[in-house]
């Protein structure tokens, strides 16, 4: 597989895009990455989670062709897969990639399909951040549906980032909230992931997601009883988050 070019990380870029696309609208964001303006091949991340079909379907009017990398653990809800298949037909996008974890790598670390028992880190390392990171060295701008008020560790989340590598990850929906998003999922009609109405409103792999009670943060169900907030795949000043930020 071809790497695209390398870039060197470049703060004051990032900081000037920050400055610059604040007060913008996503839809403009995303016009500008597909169209090429901030350098690279693009590329989407998505979950197919419980809000994940906004930023499908922004993408999906700006470009439908843009690729989509959507993780498959093999530890999913069967709802998110077969949610997956039906945002894909509805929206009409070209080009999904389902990313699976290396079988060899499985059948040497978690035969039993246990690991996410004994070590939930080493578990979301191998069944997710690997196969995502091979996937993602043919990319140089990512898109993002991380928002800030879905979680402590995303309080803060800039529309625009960049990690070691020089790669740009843009959040787009970075600073809309629940009221914006339930107004877009009428306002466009976009099918919901079955689960939410079961009072899941974070969903990641079936044995470490649970349901949220009310007044409860979005992703409390995400690794409960667990000091575990993210899977890993995001960074934070160049450090991967799976924690509570006072403890990364």
């Amino acid at each position: 597989m071809m790497r695209c070019r390398q870039m060197r990380p470049d703060p004051k870029r990032i900081a000037a895009l920050n400055a610059f696309y604040e007060g913008q609208g996503a839809e403009v964001i995303l016009a500008h990455a597909v169209g090429g303006l901030f350098g690279g091949r693009v590329a989407m991340v998505s979950s197919f989670g419980a809000e994940s079909v906004v930023l499908l379907h922004l993408m999906a009017e700006a470009e439908p062709h843009t690729p989509v990398l959507f993780a498959d653990t093999q530890m999913l809800f069967a709802e998110t897969l077969k949610y997956q298949q039906e945002v894909a037909e509805t929206l009409g996008l070209i080009d999904i990639r389902r990313i699976a974890p290396d079988p060899a790598e499985l059948l040497a670390e978690d035969r039993a399909r246990d690991l996410h028992i004994r070590d939930s880190d080493a578990c979301c390392d191998l069944r997710k951040v690997r196969p995502l990171e091979r996937a993602l060295r043919e990319f140089d701008v990512i898109l993002s549906g991380r928002k800030r008020h879905q979680a402590s560790t995303r309080a803060a989340l800039p529309l625009f980032e960049q990690d070691a590598d020089g790669r740009i990850k843009i959040n787009p929906l970075a600073n809309w909230g629940r009221e914006e998003i339930a107004a877009y999922f009428d306002q466009h009609a976009l099918p919901r992931h079955p689960l939410v109405a079961q009072g899941y409103p974070s969903i990641g792999c079936a044995p470490c997601t649970t349901p949220v009670a009310a007044g409860e943060d979005p992703r409390a169900g995400r690794w409960r009883g667990q000091d575990k907030e993210e899977c890993g795949i995001h960074f934070i000043d160049g450090r991967a988050v799976r924690g509570p930020l006072t403890a990364a």
